[in-house]
Parts: C-alpha cells; sequence; structure tokens
C-alpha cells in the first residue's frame, strides 16, 4: 500500500527539497533566448511592483541582504535558511501549484510568472518532476529487488560457467580412461553442474518475476493537456490596477477633504 497518496502530492510541491531542486532548471524569456537558471531569473529579470518597494526597503534598513547560497558550503541548508533564502523559498512556493480532483484522480499543476515562458517551461519541469518523485517512490523497493536479483544471477551464472568448464574440460581428458577414481570425479563435477545450473535457473526466474513486478508497480501518467505559452495574462493588467489604485486614492482624498470641511464647521 503507498503512504503518499494523491491528497499528498500538493504538500510535496510545498517541501523545502523540491522547491530547492527547481533552483538550477534551465529557463529563457519569452524575448530573450539566453539561457538561465530559474533562481537567476527570479533575482535578475522579475521586476516588483511599485507597491512593494516601502517594505523591501524597510526589510533592507532592519536587516541587510544575506546571500543565497552558503558561502562555506556553496549551496542551501535547508535546515537553517537566511532570510533571503527563505524569501525565494516562498516566491516559488506561492507560484507553482498542484491541485488533485478526488472524483477523477486529475491532476492540474500551474505556475505563475511574469514571463509566459518561463511559467510554461516550469509548469512542465513540474510535471516531469512529479512523475519522478511518484514512480521512485511507488518503485523503490521494487528496484532494489531487481539489482538484488540480478547480482544474484550473475553469481549464479559465473559459478555454473566455472564449474561445466571444468566438466568439460575433465571430460574431454578422460574419454578413455575406465578408473573408477576419474569416473566418480565426472560424476561428481556433472552433479555440481546441474546444481548450479538449477540455483541459476531458479535466480534468472526470480528475476523476471521481480522485473513483472517493477513493470507492475511502475505508474503510468497521460498527459491531458501539456504546458502552454498563454497569450494573455491570467493576472490583473496594470493599468487596470493603476486605475484601481488611482480611484482609491482620489477616493480617500476626497473623504479626507470632506472630514475635514466637516470638522472645520463644527469648530466654527
Amino acid at each position: 500500500m503507498d503512504a503518499i497518496y494523491p491528497d499528498l502530492y500538493p504538500d510535496i510541491f510545498e517541501s523545502t527539497d523540491f522547491v530547492q531542486s527547481l533552483y538550477d532548471v534551465p529557463v529563457r524569456l519569452l524575448k530573450d533566448s539566453r539561457v538561465r537558471t530559474y533562481l537567476t531569473h527570479l533575482q535578475q529579470d522579475v521586476r516588483i511592483p511599485w507597491w512593494n518597494y516601502p517594505r523591501i526597503w524597510l526589510g533592507k534598513c532592519l536587516k541587510p541582504t544575506e546571500p543565497i547560497l552558503n558561502s562555506k558550503k556553496g549551496a542551501i541548508d535547508p535546515y537553517a535558511m537566511n532570510h533571503t533564502q527563505w524569501e525565494i523559498y516562498k516566491e516559488i512556493s506561492s507560484s507553482i501549484s498542484c491541485i488533485v480532483d478526488k472524483k477523477t484522480s486529475v491532476i492540474t499543476i500551474s505556475v505563475t510568472d511574469q514571463d509566459p515562458m518561463v511559467a510554461a517551461i516550469m509548469a512542465d519541469t513540474l510535471q516531469i518532476r512529479l512523475q519522478e518523485y511518484i514512480t521512485n517512490y511507488r518503485t523503490n523497493k521494487s528496484r532494489r529487488d531487481v539489482e538484488h536479483y540480478k547480482q544474484l544471477t550473475a553469481q549464479a551464472k559465473e559459478a555454473y560457467e566455472k564449474v561445466r568448464r571444468k566438466y568439460v574440460t575433465s571430460s574431454d581428458a578422460n574419454t578413455d580412461v575406465t578408473l573408477m577414481a576419474v569416473t566418480a570425479r565426472t560424476e561428481d563435477l556433472e552433479n555440481d553442474m546441474q546444481l548450479k545450473y538449477n540455483v541459476y535457473t531458479q535466480s534468472m526466474a526470480q528475476l523476471k518475476l521481480a522485473e513483472a513486478k517493477l513493470q507492475e508497480r511502475t505508474p503510468a501518467f497521460t498527459i491531458i493537456q501539456p504546458a502552454k505559452v498563454t497569450p494573455k495574462p491570467v493576472s490583473m493588467p496594470k493599468i487596470v490596477i493603476l486605475l484601481i489604485w488611482s480611484f482609491l486614492g482620489m477616493l480617500v482624498g476626497a473623504i479626507y477633504i470632506l472630514f475635514h470641511e466637516h470638522k472645520q464647521k463644527l469648530l466654527k
């Protein structure tokens, strides 16, 4: 019985190991064919919304920017991430999602990014990574069994061929010899050869059975809708956001003016 059910697939996307494995994924922009890593894209290509500037400025004032990679180990420690590493992790974790339909078992993977090409590349990568994760987990024991029986079969074959060569050499060298000692030795070699052959055939049968079980445990995936570059952004257009904020600004200003005038009248 599997310990990882489809309901747990979204939790895999949120694990630090899974998210950090996406840092080195090669991506390219829709209007820039130069290849860079996904981490480099997030650091250099992603534009920060203007309303986040105050929060970022305040954060830099309170705490200096820390490096992404640890200088000593040259990698990221998932057990002790600094503030910068944690922000990168949260940014990636919030931009990827995995939704499982409990009725149909259809898995929907989505990626949000400012560049549509990067989003499509990462969605395709996530689909492959999830398939590999599920396949490796479900076939872990079966793959180890196959490797174990391969070693046993190779050892049994080597032992069988070794005793067979001895038997053939002894038979050819003593074709016309009728001594009981020679005959007994030849019979012993023949019996030993038959025993080694039986062990070899049994190992082969166990190997075939293990390979069949591995094939049975290997899940089959069907891609209903491949990753694609969307022609239009899924988020709200910038002009709409600007108009909304402008309207809210004017509304707040009007309320403030009315409140101030009303207060002045009361004071008079």
